[in-house]
């Protein structure tokens, strides 16, 4: 774990949608270095969190840093901030009619102003790290979901991020795909990217993270490292939360639990 000044700094953080209060003031701070994966039940907070952090939200009150600076700060020049950051969505989000590797340069070549020699070598490079180099004249439609996943990752490392942002970056692949893309990001963690990664994958988190966060009702419940968070939690939220997403046929029974008493009420 890095003892280096914070990669990341997030600080006072609250973020409301109408009468929604979704954060309700998180702090954290993740080291250069640092995989911090990010747990929690579905609305809780995790992905808000996470787009507040390269101000795709707009925080309703905090700062945020990256890098040492505030990208809160009325006077920043956001874009030139956000550059630092990668993202990595559910989604994939690559433009159909576009190769592999026409998706890769075009964003080199809009917002890093690349050449287009420069931008395809950056491209090749990159897909060759995703282990999809001979998919470079492919268009997404031809390749599976976990390949699409991996060619959205080096996309965004193409760009040359100090930090790496993931949300729920396996939630949408069938599960035999998603182990390639763990993979990657395993390699990532491994070269020493700074990376907070939102993810229900806890075998991922409990491996490869540095730190565990688990959120609820928009605030952090539980933060320290994998064994304890997630093999000895502290508190009943996160027992609750952990037993429910391992032992998913309790989970079932809870439901129709819920359900029937629901029903009766």
């Amino acid at each position: 774990m890095s003892t280096s000044r914070p990669e990341i700094r997030v600080s006072g953080l609250h973020k409301s949608f109408g009468d929604n209060h979704v954060l309700r003031g998180i702090d954290l701070e993740i080291g250069q270095g640092d995989v911090v994966c990010v747990i929690g039940p579905s609305g809780s907070g995790k992905s808000t969190l996470l787009r507040c952090v390269n101000l795709l939200e707009e925080p309703s009150q905090g700062q945020v840093f990256v890098g040492g600076i505030e990208l809160t700060d009325p006077d920043v020049d956001i874009d030139a901030a956000r550059r630092r950051i990668g993202m990595v969505f559910q989604q994939f989000n690559l433009f159909p009619h576009l190769t592999v590797t026409e998706n890769l340069t075009l964003p080199q070549r809009r917002v890093l102003r690349r050449g287009k020699a420069e931008a395809a070598k950056v491209a090749a490079q990159n897909l060759e790290r995703v282990g999809l180099a001979e998919k470079a004249d492919a268009y997404p439609s031809s390749l599976s979901g976990g390949q699409q996943q991996r060619v959205a990752i080096a996309r965004a490392l193409a760009m040359g991020p100090e930090v790496m942002l993931f949300d729920e970056p396996t939630s949408a692949l069938d599960p035999e795909l998603v182990g390639d893309v763990l993979a990657v990001m395993r390699m990532l963690a491994d070269e020493g990217m700074t990376m907070m990664v939102v993810t229900h994958e806890m075998t991922f988190a409990r491996e490869v993270a540095d730190r565990v966060v688990f959120m609820d009702g928009g605030v952090i419940v539980e933060d320290g490292a994998p064994d304890r968070v997630i093999g000895a939690p502290q508190h009943e939220r996160t027992r609750h939360f952990l037993s429910r997403l391992l032992d998913p046929a309790m989970a079932e029974v809870e439901e129709e639990t819920s359900d029937q008493v629901g029903g009766s009420a």
